[in-house]
C-alpha cells in the first residue's frame, strides 16, 4: 500500500473512532414533564459569608427532545410567567416574545420576610439552549448561541428545526446580597409552552432562606445617628418644694441581626462616671472634680419593653423576652445601605428629687455604657 493509501485508511479509522463520541453527546429522547415539577431550595447563611450563585437548573438541563418527530416543536419551547399570579409567582413575560436575542433573561422573584411582612424582589437569571436532531451544524448537536427564556425563536439546521430545548436557571449571589437578616420565603412558577401547545408543564421553585447578620448587631439611638449620644438630663428646680430632679427619655432601638427573632436580648447598663456611684447605682458628678455628697446627683435607669418597665441595676444583665412579637421600627443603621427592623426600647433616666440646699450649684456630668448580648442560637 502506498503512503497515500495508508493515510486514507488511517483517516477512515479516526472517523470511526470519533463519531461515536459525538453521538454520545446528543441529548436523550425526553418528553416534557406534563405536570408540576417542584423544587425546594432551603438555605441558611450569615451575611459575613455569602453563598455563591444558586443553581436552580444546571446548564443543558433538557426540557424536551425528540429527533424523530420534529412536528412536536420541542426545539421551540419557551417558558412564561403565570398571568393569574403575576407578579406573586414571578415577574416576566406571560406570552411568547418571539425575540431573536441571546441575552440573559431576568425573572423577578418576590420574597417575603415572615416576621415583618417586608417584601423584596430579587432577580433570577436564565437562558434556553436549542439542540438539533443531527450533527450537520455542530459537533455535539447543541446550538452555539442561547436564547432568552420567553421566546420560541429557533434557527433551522439542514432544513429541520431544532429537536429539543434545555434551560439554565440560577439566582446570582449578587441578588442574595440585597436580602437583610430574617426568614425569607417565596415561589417562582414558569409555564413550559410551545407554539402549538400552551401548557406542557409547570416548573415551580420554592425558596426558604434563613439569613443572619451577627456582625451588624447594634444599639441604635435615632437622635444620634452616627455619634455617641450626649444627653441633656432634665433636672428641673421646683421653687415651691425647693427641690431638684426630673426625668429624661432617650429613644433607643436594638437590632439583633436575626430579623428580630432572637430568643431574648441581654441588655446591661454600666456606670462609667469614674467614681463609685451612689446607692441608686448611677451618679452624676460636679465638673469641679469634687467627690463629696454635695457634688453628686444620683439617678436610676430603666427600659421600656413590651409595655413594661424594666429596672436596670448597674452592671446586671436583664433579659428582654418576646422579641419575636415585639413592635418594630424601620431604620437605616450606620454603615448599612438597606433598612432593617429593630426593637424600640426607650431608655429612661430618673433623677429623684432632692433638696436644692444639699447640692453644689454648677454643672454635673456622668457617663454610662449600654451593652447588648444576643444568644448564639439561630432561630
Amino acid at each position: 500500500m502506498n503512503r497515500r493509501g495508508m493515510w486514507a485508511v488511517m483517516l477512515v479509522v479516526a472517523l470511526l473512532l470519533v463519531m461515536p463520541n459525538a453521538w454520545g453527546q446528543r441529548p436523550p429522547q425526553t418528553e416534557p414533564p406534563r405536570g408540576v415539577v417542584t423544587s425546594d431550595t432551603l438555605l441558611s447563611w450569615d451575611r459575613s459569608a455569602m453563598p455563591g450563585d444558586i443553581e436552580l437548573m444546571a446548564p443543558r438541563t433538557v426540557l424536551a427532545y425528540d429527533r424523530l418527530d420534529y412536528g412536536k416543536l420541542y426545539g421551540r419551547l419557551f417558558v412564561t410567567c403565570s398571568p393569574t399570579n403575576y407578579p406573586a409567582l414571578g415577574r416576566c413575560p406571560t406570552e411568547d416574545t418571539g425575540e431573536n436575542t441571546s441575552t440573559i433573561s431576568r425573572v423577578g422573584l418576590v420574597l417575603t420576610e415572615r416576621r415583618t411582612g417586608t417584601v423584596s424582589e430579587v432577580v433570577v437569571h436564565g437562558q434556553l439552549l436549542r439542540a438539533d436532531g443531527n450533527f450537520a451544524c455542530s459537533s455535539d448537536a447543541w446550538k452555539q448561541y442561547p436564547r432568552t427564556l420567553h421566546t420560541s425563536y429557533a434557527i433551522f439546521c439542514a432544513a429541520n428545526p431544532p429537536a429539543g430545548t434545555s434551560m439554565h436557571l440560577w439566582l446570582p449571589s449578587s441578588e442574595l446580597e440585597r436580602l437583610v437578616a430574617g426568614k425569607w420565603t417565596g415561589s417562582l412558577e414558569l409555564n413550559l409552552r410551545s407554539p402549538v401547545e400552551d401548557s406542557l408543564g409547570v416548573y415551580r421553585f420554592n425558596f426558604d432562606f434563613t439569613i443572619t447578620d451577627r456582625n451588624a448587631v447594634s444599639i441604635y439611638f435615632p437622635a444620634f445617628h452616627n455619634v455617641t449620644p450626649l444627653v441633656q438630663l432634665n433636672a428641673a428646680y421646683d421653687p415651691i418644694g425647693q427641690t431638684i430632679g426630673g426625668r429624661t427619655v432617650l429613644e433607643m432601638c436594638l437590632y439583633d441581626g436575626l430579623g428580630s427573632l432572637a430568643q431574648y436580648l441581654g441588655v446591661t447598663v454600666r456606670d462609667r462616671g469614674g467614681h463609685p456611684p451612689g446607692p441608686s447605682g448611677y451618679s452624676l458628678w460636679h465638673t469641679d472634680g469634687g467627690t463629696d455628697d454635695t457634688r453628686r446627683l444620683d439617678y436610676t435607669v430603666s427600659l421600656a419593653h413590651s409595655g413594661a418597665t424594666v429596672r436596670m441595676p448597674n452592671g446586671v444583665e436583664q433579659q428582654l423576652h418576646g422579641i419575636d412579637s415585639a413592635q418594630l421600627r424601620l431604620v437605616i443603621l450606620p454603615g448599612m445601605s438597606q433598612p432593617v427592623f429593630c426593637v424600640p426600647t426607650p431608655i429612661t433616666f430618673d433623677i429623684p428629687r432632692v433638696p436644692i440646699s444639699t447640692q453644689q450649684a454648677g454643672t454635673y456630668f456622668g457617663e454610662l455604657q449600654v451593652e447588648l448580648r444576643v444568644p448564639t442560637t439561630t432561630p
